[in-house]
């Protein structure tokens, strides 16, 4: 299996192997703030949360997904991610299905979550590319790719059917390794500078 489980540790969150032991936790944080309702996400609703963990650890048997629990710096899960749409032969991944808590979020704990999973993804499974998908619509998590160094590969239009019968544009963009030197170094000064 490739990329096997791993935790990976940092300053303000740690993302651990997915567990139905963080069942509970997850619930709670699926709650803050009725994300579940944001028509342009696919974040589960509390009473799904246990599902959402069956279909990810799923995926994984089948070699298609590697899931995460975020915890914050207590260890209290926070929201989940995942490494996705694994291709082992041309050692390329996803970084995808990414969701916090509404009162983690506007933190410095997504930057440091994605450096964790880029770098190992770079430095520790030797990828040659990293991409994100989003609705295009959702400019918060669009922003937020492109200030991680992302570039905008282009716009698959009606790609996907949403839960509400609406048709998904998904904007994919990636990061290369050749770009990696620049994209961690920029993420080391987000993550260092002076915040007001």
């Amino acid at each position: 299996m490739w990329p096997q489980p791993v935790t990976l540790t940092g300053k303000h969150v740690s993302v651990v192997p997915l567990s139905p032991d963080h069942r509970a936790d997850l619930e709670e944080a699926a709650a803050d703030g009725d994300l579940h309702r944001l028509w342009y996400t696919m974040i589960p609703t509390p009473k799904g949360v246990g599902a959402e963990i069956d279909r990810r650890l799923g995926l994984m048997d089948q070699g298609s997904m590697l899931p995460f629990t975020i915890l914050d710096a207590s260890g209290k899960p926070v929201g989940m991610t995942t490494y996705m749409n694994i291709d082992a032969s041309s050692r390329h991944v996803e970084i995808g299905s990414t969701w916090y808590r509404k009162s983690a979020q506007r933190g410095p704990m997504n930057t440091e979550c994605k450096f964790l999973l880029l770098r190992h993804a770079f430095e520790g499974l030797d990828c040659i590319a990293v991409e994100f998908r989003t609705h295009f619509v959702n400019h918060q998590s669009r922003r937020a790719i492109e200030r991680l160094g992302a570039k905008l590969d282009g716009v698959l239009r009606s790609h996907m059917i949403m839960e509400n019968g609406s048709l998904r544009d998904t904007a994919v963009y990636s990061i290369t390794a050749a770009e990696w030197s620049m994209v961690r170094a920029n993420l080391m000064w987000q993550m260092q500078k002076p915040r007001d």
